[in-house]
């Protein structure tokens, strides 16, 4: 290392009393000191001092990226100097400060010295004006970050709190991001200018974010948890049921002994759907998912994988089959992207030694015969074998019709019969409907008219046994009649 260098001070978060004593001998004695910006309270409380801004560089660029790099490139020419250079940020150099990262990397690749004075973050005086323990489960996160996201990255159980919320439109997307994980009326809390004579903190809901005036460079947001509603709560849960003074029942399972409850679930989400009833498909989804924590939770007791690992498998799987989206390949329509998702999963076949493996492998035995039936059919389309107009597929259904009607043993007529539920199954295909829901959906359908029947037949005091087809055949379209 050279004698030539780099000092990073941090300025606190505004009020000059906040500054370390070791910030203002560093401060107190310079001839020449460089600030990120001169929009801070620190540098126009202490004007006597010689302070240089990096201001004019965020004219003319669109992005902070852009602006930082700029940044980090004129401080190491000014490190080169004999005397070095004194830089000083806001708050504290390694909080949300993204320059004092890269000049980290930058200097040591240049061979010159860098030294970090520690501040005062935003984050003490927020804390303190906010009534919090800093140790109590708080996430912290760039307003700037989280309004390129589409998901809060933080589990909803704990205190978040957001730096750096500096304009309404900023305000806006961090909003639309929250709100995908909270209520629209959750209350949260603006925290303006911690640290300073002024300080304060509002309270509202979080759709008015964005209507909220007076935002800026000092503005930050508080966002109260949901009580019980993280995923990591729910495994501790889980994990407490399954260690040794939990229960009985939970310890003894295994995950062949929770097969038939993982597949009762499945169907009991199916069931929600087909009702539309979004009150159940909550709960349903919730006793799938703890179905899928409880075989997590089983293979993480054997050494086998964890929750981590699953979330971190399916994560990478659908971010590689989606290039498109993830990527820089375009596509044209649901087709390309089919077209695409068969050969990366031929490229994963490859790379775990299954080339050999065919385009149907991986099908499911024991799916429900219609949507085995249904993946069956996709998947050989999506390399060309299929019909190449909807009439060729009712021609189909109509051909094996009348192999049924000819079939002329037990043995023959089973297969028959599978062959015009398989040429069923690719016409609901073709004018894109789901086999398996349309199937249930008819059943039910069958029993609410069925159910009236029976009822009607009670009411006139008879059995629906002793009745003849004619008259059957009326209560059922009377039963049409009054029931979808």
């Amino acid at each position: 290392m050279s004698d030539t260098g780099i000092t990073i001070v941090g300025l606190g978060p505004g009020d000059p009393g906040l500054l370390t004593r070791a910030a203002w001998e560093v401060l107190g004695g310079a001839q020449e000191i460089w600030v990120r910006t001169a929009r801070h309270p620190t540098v126009e409380a202490l004007p006597l001092l010689p302070w240089r801004s990096f201001d004019a560089l965020y004219e003319g660029r669109a992005r902070f990226e852009e602006v930082y790099a700029a940044i980090v490139d004129q401080v190491l020419d000014l490190a080169r100097r004999p005397q070095g250079v004194i830089y000083a940020v806001p708050g504290d150099p390694h909080m949300g400060e993204a320059t004092v990262e890269m000049l980290r990397t930058r200097a040591a690749e240049a061979g010159l010295s860098l030294r970090c004075l520690p501040g005062v973050s935003y984050l003490e005086p927020t804390l303190h004006l906010l009534g919090l323990d800093g140790l109590a489960g708080v996430a912290l996160a760039d307003a700037v970050e989280l309004a390129q996201l589409h998901h809060p990255p933080f589990p909803p159980s704990q205190h978040a709190i957001v730096a750096q919320l500096y304009s309404s439109e900023v305000a806006s997307d961090v909003k639309l991001v929250l709100m995908n994980q909270y209520p629209e009326t959750h209350e949260v809390e603006v925290v303006q200018h911690a640290g300073l004579a002024d300080a304060r903190s509002t309270r509202l809901p979080l759709f008015e974010l964005d209507r909220f005036p007076g935002l800026d460079h000092l503005s930050s947001l508080y966002v109260p948890p949901l009580e019980a509603s993280a995923l990591e709560q729910f495994q501790e849960t889980v994990a407490h049921l399954r260690a040794p003074e939990g229960c009985p029942w939970d310890r003894e399972q295994t995950h062949l002994s929770l097969r038939s409850h993982l597949q009762e679930e499945c169907y009991e989400v199916l069931d929600a759907l087909d009702r539309q009833d979004a009150n159940a498909l909550r709960e349903e989804l919730g006793d799938l998912l703890l179905q899928i924590i409880l075989q997590a939770q089983i293979a993480t007791e054997g050494g086998q994988f964890r929750m981590a690992d699953v979330v971190r498998d399916i994560n990478t799987k659908i971010v590689r089959r989606h290039p498109h989206v993830f990527g820089g390949t375009t596509v044209e329509g649901v087709h390309e992207v089919l077209s695409n998702w068969e050969a990366i999963k031929a490229d994963e076949r490859s790379a775990k030694g299954d080339s050999e493996q065919g385009l149907l492998n991986g099908i499911p035995a024991g799916l429900p015969a219609l949507l085995q039936a249904d993946l069956i059919q996709q998947r050989a389309a999506r390399v060309g074998f299929d019909w190449r107009e909807l009439r060729g597929v009712l021609d189909k259904v109509q051909e094996e019709i009348g192999e049924v009607q000819g079939a002329e043993d037990e043995v023959r007529r089973a297969e028959e019969v599978g062959d015009l539920l398989f040429a069923v199954v690719n016409l609901a295909r073709w004018v894109k409907v789901e086999p398996e829901s349309a199937l249930r959906e008819a059943n039910q359908r069958f029993r609410r008219r069925f159910e009236r029947m029976e009822a009607e037949a009670r009411a006139r005091g008879v059995s629906l046994g002793t009745l003849d087809l004619e008259q059957l055949d009326q209560m059922w379209e009377d039963a049409k009649r009054h029931s979808a």
